[in-house]
């Protein structure tokens, strides 16, 4: 078996914390008992470029169990946790190809290996694997039975291949069933971005000016942890409706131009590039912290820190401060990569749970559909969403009303009214 991770010595930890993860995956978990006798995915190579995560990892141990021959490369070169790959190659007998802090090179590199080593479904988190796939092997395109997609990004972009008339294969947007977006987005974004400001800064949120830029799911999700820890946000928008949602909900709103003297901390969340310029950095107050949620690490354009500061340093693990000429100091997290995963470990377990359960149902979803999909993005059917926020409910053991007969022939009709 082929693989590239950074020490084979990690895999007794990292098998335990994937274990722990695993405890807190109970819909996932039960998946992986109902499906591994059953092997639905059996013969079938999934080739995946998701982070590299305890939670990725139970995903891989699942469609394994399941009967799928998995490969799996890391979707950003700061989001790997060296000890979970370590533990996937040496425990689990699954190919990994990813190591912390990889330059670009290599980390294309692991995703040719991963495409390699198999690809008649695809798994992506931000659709690097998936652009690689029809740039560099356009003669496989035919033999993928189809792809799921994890981010908003990763969508927008499989989503612009359609429109293109480019995309080779169909494509499930995961990002887009409920049991992801509201949860994962929303809670695991918001959560595990503060944990990151956290631990790169030791900061205190309270108090401070807390800047959101994009009010999408993630940077709700963001927005209210931030408040919840009283901090006094404010929103920077494009999006009239979004900007309007933002102020009705409590949040102060404004161009960012006008934010940038007053904030504390900044994350982006928008999925844009170059949301954080020259031009809001020479605005920013002595030791303001800069950060982005967003998958990519073009939110906030990096080469303008070059051009403004005499010289950068380490400060800390994964905060670098760039001192300006006027002798400012202002702060960037995890080298401008998505800072839940560059500074802290991701969405917690309970929610990626939900996410990987959608995920695992789409390749069965795939491989009971092959040859019946159109070249084009797919949203997991709603019937799928619902089995998964039943089952989470009952992990939970919350209980919900049904309707009756009367009440559903009631919903489906048009003659009654007042």
């Amino acid at each position: 078996m082929e693989y590239d991770i950074k020490d084979k010595g990690l895999s007794d930890r990292g098998t335990q914390r994937i274990e722990w993860a695993a405890s807190f995956m109970p819909v996932l978990c039960s998946l992986r008992e109902l499906f591994k006798k059953e092997k639905p995915l059996k013969g079938i190579s999934i080739a995946a470029c998701l982070h590299v995560t305890t939670e990725t990892a139970n995903l891989m141990i699942t469609l394994k169990e399941a009967g799928a021959n998995v490969a799996l490369s890391a979707s950003n070169p700061l989001s790997t946790q060296d000890d979970v790959a370590a533990a996937l190659v040496l425990k689990f007998d699954i190919p990994v190809f990813a190591v912390r802090g990889v330059d670009k090179g290599r980390y294309y590199s692991h995703i040719r290996n991963a495409l390699e080593s198999g690809h008649d479904i695809t798994m992506d988190d931000g659709a690097d694997l998936v652009s690689t796939l029809h740039k560099e092997y356009p003669s496989l395109l035919d033999k993928v039975m189809g792809g799921t997609e994890e981010t908003t990004t990763g969508v927008i972009r499989l989503r612009a291949m359609a429109k293109e008339g480019v995309l080779g294969y169909p494509v499930i947007a995961v990002n887009d069933s409920m049991t992801k977006y509201l949860f994962d987005n929303r809670y695991g974004t918001g959560q595990s971005a503060i944990d990151g400001i956290l631990r790169a800064t030791n900061c205190l949120i309270a108090g401070s000016y807390f800047v959101v830029i994009g009010y999408g799911w993630c940077g709700k999700g963001v927005a209210k942890r931030a408040s919840g820890m009283g901090a006094k946000v404010i929103v920077a928008e494009v999006n009239p409706v979004k900007a309007l949602e933002a102020a009705m909900d409590g949040f102060q709103v404004m161009p960012l131009r006008e934010a940038a003297p007053i904030g504390d901390i900044f994350v982006t969340v928008t999925g844009d590039k170059w949301v954080i310029t020259k031009e809001e950095i020479s605005r920013m107050k002595n030791n303001a912290i800069i950060g982005n949620a967003g998958h990519f690490n073009v939110e906030i354009k990096l080469e303008d820190f070059e051009d403004l500061s005499i010289d950068q340093k380490e400060i800390r693990d994964n905060l670098t401060q760039f001192r300006l000429r006027d002798g400012r100091r202002i702060n960037l997290l995890g080298k401008g990569r998505l800072l839940n995963l560059s500074c802290a470990e991701g969405h917690p377990a309970m929610v990626m749970d939900m996410s990987f359960s959608d995920q695992f149902y789409s390749a069965i979803y795939i491989r009971e559909n092959a040859g019946k999909l159109e070249k084009k993005v797919y949203i997991l059917p709603e019937e799928i969403d619902q089995k998964v926020a039943r089952t989470k409910l009952e992990t939970m053991n919350i209980g919900i009303d049904e309707l009756t007969e009367e009440q559903k022939k009631y919903l489906s009709s048009w003659d009654k009214g007042t």
